[in-house]
């Protein structure tokens, strides 16, 4: 071996003990850098014509393990997903209070039946009339404010996705150009690790947004994709587009998420992740939070009908002059069909005497005696009324109007009532006359909120043709599938309605099948599995004389049915006057002369006071069977409901978070600076650099010798 190939050999060392040194130099300053991988420096040895040439570093990489990173990024995505949805449900209940305190939303609900059992122990007792009024109202407007509430968390967790649709477009903009800038070290053999570094930092917080696959390149960097394979960055980079709702209601559509791959591809970036804080803010927007809205929703709806149902059997002291029904959503001829049993109308003086009255037996078809039909019911029964009180019908809305200084009572048959046919009660869809066309409310509101009603198949339903309504179907990832536009078919029956959204070519019947029970309620079953989920995107639709859209007659679509949360209120001259209150029961047997309403009389209270405890028919809702059950039971259900779903987010939380400080700690462990191996590598290059340092000075030393001797 040559002197120069000894002092070529020794250079080569002291070059690669430098570059070892350095590396570690760098790792030791960055021990306590977060998300710092340690640099490894890969020496190999060199040779020439089979001989050793010395040695050198071929490359300087990071200490990574994929299978340790893919653990991490996984769990990281998983800790995100479960984060938001425990954030944000905690959220939802936390606005309906402890569900064990006496002051929750829940308990209020029997607070308001406990008040009207005061109420009937004395009813002419007006500070135990306001109590229960403004405990009824307090609870509505709670009410309220849960459900405006559960729509700001919906509009937050939709601005976030925004948020996180532009960061992941900003994470894959950078994570693309270091692959640039790591493929060019890589090709002139320089240190891109710096350029690894911060990508993986990078592509730690892409994890956090959506579930990742990362795949080494050849030249240098990385591919990305999504765990579904849509390609995010790697031959150029993934570009997300999303357009946020704005104020956001029970009843909002929100666009899709779209990834355009590099290649050009558009595809919904919901179809192509499972994980991360995109689909933990998704699976709270559109599914957990409308949940308690709509559970909510008609938990709402069913304490009004109880309500309303205890106080259409009764009257205030006098009777009021008008009783001025709800919007039907259909006409009287529709309406009045299906009644059985008997009811009877009655005109009273300020005394409270009947002045005179109408029986109305359904069942024989008669008012009086005089047989009426569903095109002649309002002009027999306005002739036997004998003028002192009108009946009309307008809008979808039965009224009636005594002549002055009258009042107008309306009270069902008993079973067998005394000196009257021998009927029973009027019903209809589990209502009585009054209580079905809601002619003496307690609580009103703006919107339909029953939705049995009562309609057959052969039923006119009202809408012209041409009219339609929008479908949107959504797969279990939030995905949509399609949507699809029903027009209102030529007929105008509601079987003909029925045939048109069944059908597999312009209707839904790809998606399931709408049906309509024996009540005259709209159900829609889905199939397939997993089954889609139905929403209503757009509705045109006006029923005449009502005015009210198909949508909201039958309630269609979880956003309709939750949106009644908000609608309820005292009806405003009982909660401007309490003495309107309808707490005594018409004594249709009162005698020729004698009061036939009583101020005494607290049976209405004490019907009110046993509205909680009266069985409903509860519609399926957010996810619950519904079934009959009380108000009260509902209730508490759903107080438990509530709390054990926030309790299953807290968990799954706390376990994902445990993951993911357990992936990421093993995975430190490996990646991260050890400072006592970093001490003996430093011995060890220290070391090298000295012995190669002594070769040069022992071939100088050589050199020496052979000069000296010439």
């Amino acid at each position: 071996m040559s002197l120069n190939s000894i002092l070529n050999i020794a250079n080569s060392g002291l070059a690669a003990a430098q570059t070892q040194l350095r590396v570690v130099s760098d790792n030791v300053s960055n021990v306590n850098t977060p998300g710092y991988v340690r640099k490894i420096a890969d020496q190999v040895s060199v040779t020439s014509q089979g001989a050793g040439a010395g040695v050198e570093v071929a490359r300087i990489r990071l200490a990574t393990d994929r299978f340790l990173q893919a653990a991490s990024l996984n769990a990281g995505s998983e800790a995100s997903r479960q984060g938001v949805r425990y954030e944000l449900y905690d959220r939802i209940q936390s606005l309906f209070g402890d569900p064990s305190g006496d002051d929750s939303f829940f308990a209020s609900v029997d607070g308001v039946f406990a008040a009207f059992a005061s109420a009937a122990e004395d009813p002419t007792s007006s500070p135990y009339r306001q109590e229960a009024l403004y405990k009824t109202q307090a609870l509505f407007d709670e009410a309220g404010r849960i459900q405006t509430q559960i729509q700001a968390v919906r509009e937050d967790a939709d601005g976030r996705i925004q948020s996180a649709v532009d960061s992941a477009n900003s994470l894959l903009e950078q994570i693309e150009g270091l692959n640039k800038e790591i493929a060019r070290g890589v090709a002139v053999g320089g240190d891109s690790s710096g350029a690894e570094t911060a990508q993986a930092t990078l592509i730690g917080q892409l994890a956090e947004l959506m579930d990742i696959q990362i795949q080494p390149r050849t030249a240098g960097g990385v591919s990305i994709r999504t765990t579904g394979g849509a390609l995010l960055a790697g031959n150029g980079y993934a570009k997300l587009d999303y357009a946020r709702a704005g104020t956001v209601n029970a009843e909002s559509a929100f666009s899709d998420i779209y990834i355009t791959e590099p290649g050009g591809q558009k595809r919904a970036l919901m179809d192509t992740i499972s994980s991360g804080e995109i689909k933990g803010l998704v699976e709270l927007r559109d599914t957990e939070a409308p949940a308690a809205s709509q559970r909510l929703g008609e938990l709402m709806a069913r304490v009004a009908d109880q309500l309303n149902r205890a106080h259409n059997a009764n009257s205030s002291v006098p009777a009021p002059s008008t009783l001025t029904g709800r919007n039907v959503g259909q006409s009287l001829e529709t309406a009045i069909a299906g009644f059985t049993g008997g009811t009877t109308v009655a005109v009273t003086s300020s005394a409270g005497v009947i002045q005179t009255s109408a029986h109305i037996d359904f069942s024989a078809g008669t008012i009086n005696g005089t047989a009426f039909t569903a095109n002649t019911f309002l002009s027999v029964l306005n002739t036997q009324l004998g003028g002192q009180a009108t009946a009309s019908f307008d809008g979808g809305v039965l009224s009636f109007s005594a002549t002055a200084p009258n009042g107008v009572a309306i009270a069902d048959d008993a079973a067998n009532p005394s000196g009257m046919p021998a009927t029973a009660p009027s019903l209809k869809t589990g209502r009585g006359f009054s209580h079905f066309f809601g002619l003496n409310d307690l609580v009103s509101t703006d919107r339909t909120a029953i939705y049995e009603t009562g309609l057959t198949p052969g039923a006119s339903l009202g809408f012209a043709a041409g009219q339609s309504l929008t479908f949107r179907f959504t797969d279990n990832t939030g995905s949509r599938l399609r949507d699809v536009t029903v027009a209102v078919p030529s007929g105008g029956t509601v079987q003909n309605m029925l045939d048109a959204l069944n059908s597999t070519s312009g209707g839904v019947g790809a998606y399931g099948s709408f049906a309509l029970d024996a009540n005259g309620a709209l159900s829609f079953t889905a199939s397939g599995s997993p089954a889609p989920t139905m929403s209503v995107l757009e509705d045109t639709t006006s029923q005449n004389p009502s005015g009210v859209s198909l949508t909201e007659l039958f309630g269609i679509g979880g956003g309709v049915r939750a949106s009644r949360a908000d609608g309820f209120s005292i009806r405003t001259d009982i909660r401007q006057t309490p003495t309107n209150l309808a707490l005594a029961k018409l004594n249709l047997s009162a005698a020729a002369g004698a009061s036939a309403l009583s101020t005494g009389d607290g049976r209405g209270a004490q019907g009110l006071a046993n509205a909680g405890q009266l069985s409903s028919r509860f519609a399926a809702a957010g996810g619950a069977m519904g079934g009959s059950m009380s108000v009260s039971r509902y209730a508490s259900e759903l107080a438990g409901d509530i709390g054990a779903k926030a309790t299953v987010a807290s968990n799954r939380n706390d376990t994902a978070q445990a993951l993911y400080s357990e992936a990421s700690a093993r995975q430190t462990s490996y990646e991260g600076v050890n400072l006592d191996e970093e001490l003996v590598l430093m011995t060890t290059y220290q070391q090298a650099f000295n012995a190669s340092a002594r070769l040069i000075q022992a071939a100088k030393d050589m050199y020496d010798t052979l000069l000296g001797m010439i």
